[in-house]
C-alpha cells in the first residue's frame, strides 16, 4: 500500500471513530437535547487543545454476536486538552454505542487517562451518559468498573475529579462519579440511582418516575449526591470550566491566583446595618458574603441542599479561598445532620487542596429531636468537628452573631487550631442563649416565686444582665478566643491582611496511615 493510500486510511478511521455509533444515532442523541460525546468535549476545552487517545480501540467480546459488531473507540472518547490553559484529563461516555454500556476495553481507556492524570497532577473530568455495565461482557465488565473507582480512590485528595452526569448512570456505574469531588446533573436530561424504578417496583412495591427517583432536583436538594443542578449540558459544561478557576492542578500546588481590581481596602457601609438589632430575627448571610468578596462574585457548592449553611468559593484579592457559612434565613442556621455532613465534606475538600477556608459564624447550636438522635447527629455533627480540627489550611473565623454551645466548637473556634478569629461587635458567645440558660441557672428561684407577673419579670431582669454578660464578644476576647473585635465594614480587608500573613502557614498531624473519621 502506498504512503498516500495509508494516509487516507488513517484518515478514513479517523472519521469513522468520530462518528461514534453513526449518523442516526448522534439524530437521537440531539433529539433527547442531548450533545454527543466529542460534542461535549469540543464545548468544554480551550478551542483546538484536545489530543485523543485510543480511537482505534475495540471490544474483545465474542458472546452474544458482539463478535460482528465493532465501533471505534468502543463507547468512550479519552484524551488531554486544556482549560484556560491548564492541562486536564477527560473522558466523555458515547451514548451512541452500545447505549455507553461499559466494557473491559472501554474501562482501560479510562483507566489509562486517570493514570496519566495522576503521573503530572492534572484534573480529571468524567462526563457520564452510560446504561451502565455492558451485560454480554459480564464479569469483564464488572471487574473493569472497579478499576476505575479503585483509581477514583487513589486520586481522591491528589488530583481534583469532576463528573457530569449528562444522561443515564444507574447501577454500579453511579459508584465513580460518587468517589469524585464535584457532581453536576442537567436537569430533565440527567438521572442516577442504584435501582431503577421496575425493580423499585417488584422489590418494594413503590410505584415510582426515573425523575422522582434520581433526576437532577432530587440529587440536588434531597440527598445531596448532586453538588450542581444545571438546566442543560452548555450551563454544566461551563460550570466545570467555573470550577476549576478556583482550584490547583493538584495537592501540591497552590490554587491559582488572579490579579484583582477590586479594592482591598473597600469598605461596605451596609455591613454595620446587616444584622438586625433583635437576636431572633433572621437576615440572608448571603449579602455578607456578596459583600466582603471580589467583585461580589461568589461560587455556591450545594445550593439546594442543607441551606441552612451555606459552602462555596469566592476570590479575595485574587486568592481563592473556602466559605463556610450559617445560614440565619433557614432553620435560624441551626446545625443538623445534614448540614454537618455538607460542610465537612466541603472542609475536607479545601484542606486537601490547600485552599483557605474563611468562616462566618451564626449558630445557635444543634438541631434538637428525636429524628436528629436516631439519626446520628452525635455522629454527623463530629464529622464537621474533625474536618475543621485536622484542617492545615490557613483558618479565619468570624463570628457575626450567634455562637452557642457546642456549635461554637465546631463552627471553626480557636481551639481546633483556627489561626485568626475576628468577631463583629454583635457576637454573642456561650454555652446557650440567655432564657435557656436562666431557665437552668435560676430554675429554683423561678420555682419559688408564685405570681406569674413577678415571675416573669424575674426573668426578664436575668436574661437582660446574662446578655450583657454573654451578648458581647469581649468575654471571649478576655481570654483571647477572639484575636480581635473588627468593625463589621472593614471585614473584606482584615481578611485580605490575615490571608497575606498566613501565606507561608505550616501546620502538621501526628504521622499516621490514616485518620479514623467518624463515618
Amino acid at each position: 500500500m502506498s504512503k498516500e493510500n495509508k494516509i487516507s486510511e488513517l484518515l478514513g478511521k479517523r472519521e469513522k471513530a468520530k462518528l461514534g455509533g453513526g449518523e442516526d444515532r448522534i439524530k437521537s442523541q440531539h433529539k433527547k437535547g442531548k450533545y454527543t460525546a466529542r460534542e461535549r468535549i469540543e464545548k468544554l476545552l480551550d478551542e483546538g487543545s484536545f489530543e485523543e487517545y485510543d480511537m482505534f480501540m475495540t471490544h474483545r467480546c465474542t458472546d452474544f454476536g458482539l463478535e460482528n459488531e465493532h465501533f471505534l473507540g468502543d463507547g468512550v472518547v479519552t484524551g488531554r486538552g486544556t482549560i484556560d490553559g491548564r492541562v486536564v484529563f477527560v473522558f466523555s461516555q458515547d451514548f451512541t454505542v452500545f447505549g455507553g454500556s461499559l466494557s473491559e476495553t472501554f474501562a482501560k481507556k479510562i483507566c489509562k487517562i486517570m493514570d496519566q492524570a495522576m503521573k503530572v497532577g492534572a484534573p480529571v473530568i468524567g462526563i457520564n451518559d452510560s446504561g451502565g455495565a455492558r451485560i454480554q461482557e459480564g464479569v469483564n465488565s464488572l471487574a473493569g468498573y472497579a478499576e476505575i473507582f479503585m483509581r477514583n480512590i487513589a486520586a481522591s485528595g491528589v488530583v481534583p475529579q469532576i463528573s457530569a452526569i449528562f444522561g443515564p448512570c444507574a447501577g454500579g456505574a453511579v459508584y465513580s462519579p460518587a468517589l469524585t469531588d464535584f457532581i453536576i446533573m442537567s436537569d430533565k436530561t440527567s438521572y442516577m440511582f442504584v435501582t431503577g424504578p421496575k425493580v423499585t417496583k417488584t422489590v418494594t412495591g413503590e410505584d415510582i418516575t426515573t425523575e422522582d427517583l434520581g433526576g437532577a432536583t432530587i440529587h440536588a436538594s434531597k440527598s445531596g449526591v448532586a453538588h450542581f443542578r444545571v438546566e442543560n449540558e452548555d450551563s454544566g459544561l461551563m460550570m466545570i470550566r467555573k470550577l476549576l478557576s478556583y482550584l490547583p492542578q493538584n495537592n501540591l500546588e497552590d490554587p491559582p491566583q488572579t490579579e484583582c481590581t477590586d479594592p482591598i481596602d473597600r469598605v461596605e457601609d451596609i455591613l454595620n446595618e446587616t444584622v438586625p438589632d433583635n437576636p431572633n430575627q433572621p437576615y440572608d448571610i448571603k449579602d455578607i458574603i456578596f459583600n466582603i468578596v471580589d467583585d461580589h462574585e461568589f461560587l455556591e457548592v450545594h445550593q439546594h441542599y442543607a441551606k441552612n449553611i451555606v459552602v462555596g468559593f469566592a476570590k479575595f484579592n485574587g486568592m481563592p479561598c473556602g466559605i463556610v457559612a450559617n445560614q440565619p434565613n433557614f432553620l435560624a442556621g441551626v446545625l443538623d445532620i445534614e448540614a454537618s455532613r455538607k460542610g465537612a465534606r466541603f472542609v475536607r475538600f479545601c484542606d486537601a487542596f490547600n485552599i483557605p477556608i474563611i468562616t462566618l459564624v451564626d449558630v445557635p447550636g444543634f438541631l434538637p429531636g428525636s429524628n436528629q438522635e436516631y439519626g446520628g447527629i452525635i455522629t454527623n455533627g463530629a464529622k464537621l468537628l474533625f474536618a475543621y480540627g485536622e484542617a492545615t489550611v490557613p483558618k479565619i473565623t468570624i463570628t457575626i452573631r450567634k455562637s452557642y454551645g457546642g456549635a461554637h466548637d465546631v463552627m471553626g473556634c480557636k481551639q481546633l487550631r483556627a489561626d485568626i478569629n475576628y468577631a463583629w461587635p454583635s457576637a454573642e458567645i456561650a454555652v446557650m442563649g440567655p432564657k435557656g440558660a436562666i431557665e437552668i441557672l435560676e430554675g429554683k428561684k423561678l420555682g419559688e416565686i408564685e405570681d406569674p407577673a413577678e415571675r416573669n419579670k424575674y426573668m426578664i431582669e436575668k436574661e437582660l444582665e446574662y446578655k450583657e454578660r454573654f451578648a458581647n464578644p469581649y468575654d471571649a476576647a478576655k481570654y483571647g478566643y477572639i484575636d480581635d473585635v473588627i468593625e463589621p465594614r472593614n471585614t473584606r480587608f482584615r481578611i485580605i491582611r490575615a490571608l497575606q500573613t498566613l501565606q507561608t502557614k505550616k501546620d502538621t498531624l501526628p504521622p499516621k496511615k490514616h485518620n479514623n473519621l467518624p463515618l
